[in-house]
């Protein structure tokens, strides 16, 4: 039988230049990862803090896309996602690591929710909704253990972020997220006249289970470490009795 001849060795080394030439292109390639999130968390809470990622690890690009749908990553192509997470939901085929407590309460310009308001006083006013959330009312009375008058007086919008400008404004009274508003409550764009209770739900990041990333590691180690040093909200002087 006629023996085959081994290639010859600079065909070899042209083989492993381009080998090496396509793992290349590939790690190049990693270094931009995908994260899904929700909307106004990016805009308020991820994209602030963003450069500091960027500064601690300038090798991986970050490409934020908005999303408040549930997570596909079969379907979807991302690295990872950030949703709020209730105890107990489900998350198939997915990592799912908690990294920041989610805080809700009454927020509103400080000309429209003065110091010393009581409950009876802001039931009067606009209630602020937000499509993506509609029970928020109903969940912080709930929380916090309050029973709300009757008001026919409510405006929706399609987001948080336009209702936390609606309430800034000082078109009514909106129930919003510590993670979104923390900003304008430090500087009192907004003030809080009741604080701030903490809900079962969480902030969460996710990721494609079994899908080992050494740049989705690095993003998800950061989000933990950002977590831990965000500031919690000020705890009121008083409960929210009316």
């Amino acid at each position: 039988m006629k023996s085959i001849a081994p290639p010859p060795l600079n065909a070899l080394r042209a083989f492993a230049t381009i080998t090496d030439a396509v793992d290349a292109a590939r790690r190049d390639e990693r270094r931009e990862i995908e994260i899904s999130c929700l909307g106004t968390f990016a805009l308020k809470w991820l994209i602030p803090r963003l450069p500091g990622f960027m500064a601690l690890r300038p090798e991986i690009r970050v490409k934020v896309s908005e999303s408040y749908a549930a997570v596909d990553f079969a379907k979807d192509r991302i690295d990872g996602a950030i949703r709020l997470f209730n105890p107990g939901q489900e998350a198939k085929r997915q990592e799912i690591t908690p990294f920041l407590p989610q805080y809700q309460g009454p927020i509103g310009a400080p000309d429209v929710t003065p110091p010393g308001m009581t409950i009876e006083a802001m039931g009067q006013l606009p209630r602020l909704h937000a499509s993506t959330f509609r029970e928020s009312w109903m969940v912080w009375s709930d929380l916090v253990g309050v029973r709300l008058p009757t008001t026919h007086q409510s405006r929706e919008f399609q987001h948080n972020n336009s209702m936390i400008e609606a309430a800034a404004a000082g078109m009514g009274v909106a129930i919003a997220p510590w993670a979104f508003v923390a900003p304008d409550i430090v500087t009192e764009r907004l003030v809080a006249p009741f604080g701030f209770a903490e809900r079962p739900s969480k902030f969460v990041f996710l990721r494609p289970e079994g899908r080992p990333d050494a740049s989705v590691d690095a993003f998800r180690d950061w989000l933990v470490a950002e977590g831990s040093v965000s500031p919690s909200p000020p705890i009121p002087s008083t409960g929210p009795a009316g």
